[in-house]
Order: C-alpha cells, then sequence, then structure tokens
C-alpha cells in the first residue's frame, strides 16, 4: 500500500530545505508513418502531433542552487530520477520553491533577498525579484499563475507580477512570516509566523479577513485543501491543526512527530495529507478521522520538505541529510455503502 520508491543521496552539497514536484504536457511533432503508395502526397507529409508528459521534482538547497529532476516512473531505483538543470545566482541559501499551476514556471526564494523565475521548458531564468533588504523566507505562485507571493523578515506579504512589478503588499502587522499559502480558488492568502500567529487575507479586497492563534511557536509551514475549505498548519510546537477558512474554527489537533512539524501538503484527493518532521519521520494522515495511516523512518536528519505529486499517488521528501525520498502511495478504497433495504409492499412482508 505504502512503500519507498526511489532513495537518492548527496543530491546537493548542503542541506536541502524545500522541494515540489510538476507536471508538464509538452506537444511535439513526430516524423508522420510511411503510408501506402496510393496515399495522397499532402497525407504523407502532414505533421503528426504528440503529448509527452514531463514529471520532474525540484529540489531547494543551502548550497545556492536549485536543481530540477526528471522523474520517470518506469525505471527503478535512482536512475528514475536524472538531474535536468541546475540553477546557481542565489546567495546565502534556497529556502523556498514553487511550481505553477501548469508546471511551466519555477519560482525559488533566497536569503539574499530575491526571487528568481525560470522557463521549465527551456531552462532559461526570465525574472529576478529584488524583494528588498530583508529575508525572503517562502515563495508561491498565484492559482493562475499570474503572480508570485512572498513573506519575509518585515512580517509582510508581497505580491508580484511575474515580470517583477509589486502589485500589491499585505500587512501583517506581525512578526517573522515564515511560512505562506494561496488558496486553490484564488480567493485568500494565509500566512504563518515565528510568533504563532496566523493571518488569512481576502485577495479581492486586501483585507485582513483572520488572525487564529491556535500555536504557541512558529509556524513553519501551512497549506490549503484543494477544495479551499480548511487550511492546514505545521509548528514548532510538534502539532498540526486544521481550521475551517470561512469560519476561522479548529477543527481538528493532530500529534504524532516527536519534534518540530516543518513541512505538511494535502493530496489532490482532498481526503490524506503529509508532514515532514524534525524527527526525520514522514507521516501520512486521513482527512476524514485525522489518523497517521503510515510512518516512512527513512531520512538520518531532520525532513525539511515534503510534496505530493500532482496525481496524488507519490511524495517527495527532501532534508538535512542531503537525500531525497520518493514513496509510493496507494491509499485504500472507501468501503462502498450497503444498499438500502427496500420498503415492504406486501402486508404479509411487514410483520415478517
Amino acid at each position: 500500500m505504502f512503500s519507498t520508491k526511489l532513495k537518492k543521496e548527496k543530491v546537493h552539497d548542503e542541506s536541502i530545505w524545500s522541494c515540489s514536484w510538476g507536471q508538464l504536457k509538452i506537444t511535439k511533432e513526430k516524423e508522420p508513418r510511411e503510408e501506402d503508395e496510393n496515399e495522397e502526397q499532402a497525407d504523407r507529409e502532414s505533421p503528426v502531433q504528440e503529448e509527452e508528459i514531463l514529471e520532474f521534482v525540484v529540489s531547494g538547497g543551502l548550497d545556492d542552487t536549485v536543481k530540477v529532476w526528471q522523474y520517470n516512473d518506469s525505471v527503478s531505483g535512482d536512475n528514475a530520477l536524472k538531474l535536468r538543470n541546475s540553477w546557481d545566482g542565489h546567495y546565502l541559501g534556497v529556502v523556498s520553491v514553487d511550481v505553477s499551476t501548469e508546471g511551466t514556471m519555477i519560482a525559488a526564494s533566497c536569503m539574499d533577498s530575491t526571487i528568481k523565475l525560470w522557463e521549465v521548458t527551456n531552462g532559461k531564468k526570465f525574472c529576478t525579484i529584488d524583494a528588498g533588504p530583508v529575508d525572503v523566507w517562502t515563495v508561491a505562485f498565484s492559482p493562475d499563475s499570474k503572480h508570485v507571493i512572498s513573506g519575509s523578515h518585515s512580517g509582510k506579504i508581497h505580491m508580484y507580477k511575474i515580470d517583477g512589478s509589486l502589485e500589491q503588499t499585505l500587512d501583517t502587522r506581525g512578526k517573522f512570516t515564515l511560512s505562506i499559502a494561496y488558496s486553490p480558488d484564488g480567493k485568500y492568502i494565509a500566512s504563518g509566523a515565528n510568533d504563532g500567529i496566523i493571518n488569512i487575507f481576502d485577495v479581492a479586497t486586501s483585507k485582513l479577513v483572520h488572525t487564529l492563534e491556535g500555536h504557541a511557536m512558529p509556524i513553519r509551514s501551512l497549506t490549503f485543501s484543494p477544495d479551499s475549505q480548511f487550511l492546514l498548519t505545521a509548528s514548532d510546537d510538534g502539532h498540526m491543526k486544521l481550521y475551517d477558512v470561512s469560519h476561522a474554527n479548529v477543527v481538528g489537533t493532530m500529534s504524532g512527530h516527536a519534534s518540530w512539524v516543518l513541512s505538511v501538503d494535502f493530496s489532490p484527493d482532498n481526503k490524506h495529507f503529509v508532514s515532514g518532521s524534525a524527527d526525520r519521520t514522514v507521516k501520512l494522515w486521513e482527512l476524514q478521522d485525522r489518523q497517521c495511516l503510515h510512518t516512512f523512518a527513512e531520512h538520518e536528519d531532520q525532513v525539511w520538505g515534503v510534496k505530493f505529486s500532482p496525481d496524488g499517488k507519490k511524495i517527495v521528501s527532501v532534508s538535512e541529510d542531503r537525500s531525497i525520498f520518493i514513496y509510493e502511495c496507494n491509499f485504500p478504497e472507501p468501503e462502498p455503502e450497503p444498499p438500502a433495504e427496500e420498503p415492504a409492499t406486501d402486508i404479509l412482508d411487514m410483520y415478517n
């Protein structure tokens, strides 16, 4: 049901603090098949289109590099993950990476106060954003891939267009923003601070709509559910909390890790989520019952990043130990409900 599919060691020169997973559809022209001699010349020479799915993992390390790894599910062992691009140019360490919804762009933020954007198809950097004199700790694409948002030491959230121009700034009136997330429906932006405060903004009005105080220690990671109804948070207090976004109510508190919870991510099926911790483990959880389904204890040091694949069947994790793991997740199908009994139609059946 759950298994470790791949282990790739020493993929960065220093700790790996962030990861993401993308999928890109690439349309190519292939040589047409040889047709019968009676086939018309126009038909023989017309280009044939074929669609190729490029699946890839992105990792960001304290060695100042962003690496893109092409993933091939049909290959066994660590050969399934092949280095496609390695980009430098950052200084002081890459702490956050993200992939746009269509899989066409990659964003990375660094403690050198910059955000860099690359195109996946050609591997070229097309934008560098100078975010100011303070560290840029987190970065995320908007669902429509027209903007990137970032949080920093200043406690403010900046929204940039893809061309690098600043569109708006959201003020949390708080402390260092460690984590940030955009709701899939595009309506909300959530941020987590090092004082345990969570802020949720309405994107359309730029107003702060909720301030949540469920944690007492830094919020290392947060993520919205695919249907945008829930917000999952991870903290140094060792707990995860699940909030109802509309009403800002805590609907669940999950414990189980023995140390800081450093990263969380929802499965695309909207029924499961994953967590990575300083206790060196990766845990899979069921949303409905808030129960841990499985624990992976493969890493030799704290797990900084976890991410589901776009199809929800795999998970990638990265760690202080400089390794990448990929796990297979075949979640059990829910048992079908028994058919409802048909009402009695005969007067005698009512007494049997």
